[in-house]
């Protein structure tokens, strides 16, 4: 940290961005906020992807999450810069036992269309997402055994294992709250979603756009400011970022790095940023050659520069990863980081070990944006000082993902990114386990990593969590299930008149306490 002295007020995450040589032109807006904040006005928003449901159950894109916050709230929320859960729909909750989880439902709280919003209503959503044949959130709630309602703001959850993630679990998709009556009346809510957030839906076209208006029953209708949000449908990025320059739409989150450049030339426009744990990554398919042997695993490793990667692809918008948990966040362990320090001369001698034929090819894949070729250029050429040719098949992101994940196995790689979760031991479960979709081959793991797993669970002590996880992030990168490359710092722009916006380190917008100065 430089020794120049920081602005009172500044998070932690917001002298990290200044650290990292950004003006002071572009600090988060809440830092920026003048005045008390007013109601009124909607926020224009352009988003990057077409939802792939607004049905939390049965969505499955990360980038569905900034349309989902607003009309869905939660059971638990989670810290802004550490993740950690917070109350929300539950007003708070204990492990009466190791085994044994209480929610209290907080009361008066209703539906958008009038259903309260009680235990029984909590029940069918968490039993909803186990067991629908639809539901993409069984994973999430594998260590929920029963629910049952306790009380008339009260649920229990019985588990089947220690299992303290469970309240940040259900910061995401598997807590948010559909309505009961809904569900019964309509079969599903694809199209027509009923949550019991602070905005209302209202319409959705296609690729177009997607509406949603001020809920006025809002349990905290008094610290939502905006009538209603409108989110633009517009994939291509550059397209966007034009859209707020030009004042059509108001913000655009989730930028890639090259458009710093192109917003630092654009007075009236604002830039946040901030740690995330999206993490930029080569997942190695370790059921099959080349990548079941553990010295070329360990040799791509070695190979690539990480340091010289963020600054070419992220320019410097970002920082170097050695393991799925960025420097910021609480579980982050230090000694685990240092395993994999740039060395081609260790990593030459891992492929010579290996015995890698002469004129082998190593056949990764990822995507046909510019970002992601200008990552495997990168790649490409770093591989190559250390005598290893590699080459890339590219398609869409999801022809691409389901062909290596999927039953096809195409590819020893997949060039990609992990979004993360709001608990750490969801993340590292869902990569990393036997059976887990994210584990290619659904080959075997390491013999101590499922236990080391589990333990992560068994206390909701911060530094008990902390030492297990330190434990889990070393299995994993001692055996180089990974090839971690790059955290992409959250880069954001929105016009001046956008107050209280804060980026988050999930690095998907949410809009709590977004106002729009007249």
């Amino acid at each position: 940290m430089p020794n120049e002295k920081m602005p009172e007020g500044l998070s932690r995450r917001q002298a990290l961005a200044l650290a990292g040589g950004l003006a002071a032109a572009s600090l988060p807006g809440s830092v920026l906020a003048q005045g008390a904040p007013r109601k009124g006005g909607v926020l224009k928003v352009a988003a990057n992807a077409n939802p792939s449901s607004l049905d939390p159950t049965t969505g499955g894109a990360g980038s569905d999450h900034t349309m989902l916050f607003p009309m869905y709230d939660t059971l638990t929320e989670w810290d802004y810069e550490t993740l950690k859960p917070k109350p929300g729909l539950a007003e708070s909750w204990t492990f009466s036992d190791p085994q044994t989880l209480v929610l209290n439902i907080r009361s008066g709280v209703t539906f958008h269309d009038g259903t309260p919003l009680d235990a029984e209503a909590v029940k069918f959503n968490l039993e909803r997402n186990k067991t629908d044949q639809r539901s993409n959130l069984k994973a999430d709630l594998v260590t929920v055994a029963s629910i049952e309602v306790t009380g008339p703001q009260q649920v229990t959850l019985k588990l089947s294992q220690p299992d303290a993630a469970l309240p940040g679990i259900l910061s995401d998709r598997a807590g948010m709250m559909v309505s009961p009556t809904a569900i019964k009346t309509n079969g599903n809510i694809d199209r027509k979603p009923v949550g019991a957030g602070a905005y209302a839906f209202v319409s959705w076209t296609d690729n177009e756009k997607l509406v949603v208006k001020r809920y006025d029953k809002y349990w905290r209708a008094s610290e939502r400011y905006l009538d209603g949000i409108e989110f633009a449908i517009i994939p291509e990025v550059a397209t966007g970022v034009r859209s707020v320059v030009a004042g059509q739409n108001d913000l655009a989150y989730a930028l890639p790095a090259r458009q710093k450049a192109v917003l630092a030339r654009a007075s009236a426009i604002r830039q946040t940023t901030g740690p995330t744990v999206y993490c930029q990554q080569i997942y190695y398919n370790w059921g099959k050659p080349p990548f079941d042997d553990i010295r070329i695993r360990k040799a791509l490793n070695f190979a690539l520069d990480r340091e010289t990667f963020v600054k070419a692809t992220l320019e410097g918008v970002g920082e170097p990863a050695y393991m799925n948990l960025p420097s910021s966040h609480w579980a982050y362990d230090a000694e685990t980081a240092k395993l994999y320090k740039y060395d081609p001369d260790r990593a030459r001698a891992l492929l010579k070990e290996a015995n890698v034929p002469q004129g082998f090819v190593l056949d990764l894949v990822g995507y046909t944006d510019q970002d992601s070729i200008r990552r495997e250029e990168i790649i490409i050429e770093q591989l190559a000082k250390v005598g290893l040719k590699a080459q890339f098949s590219n398609g869409s992101i999801a022809e691409m993902s389901a062909a290596f994940f999927g039953k096809d196995k195409k590819g020893a790689g997949l060039l990609s990114a992990w979004t993360g979760r709001p608990d750490p031991s969801l993340t590292y479960t869902l990569m990393y386990s036997k059976d887990s979709y994210f584990n290619a081959a659904r080959a075997d793991v390491p013999a101590e990593l499922p236990d080391a797993l589990k333990a992560t669970r068994l206390t909701e002590n911060i530094e008990e969590r902390k030492k297990a996880f330190a434990k889990v992030q070393r299995i994993v990168m001692e055996n180089a299930l990974v090839c971690p490359l790059a955290f992409q710092f959250e880069l954001d722009a929105h016009a001046g008149k956008v107050r209280g916006y804060k980026p988050n380190l999930l690095g998907k917008p949410k809009y709590d306490g977004v106002w729009l100065e007249s």
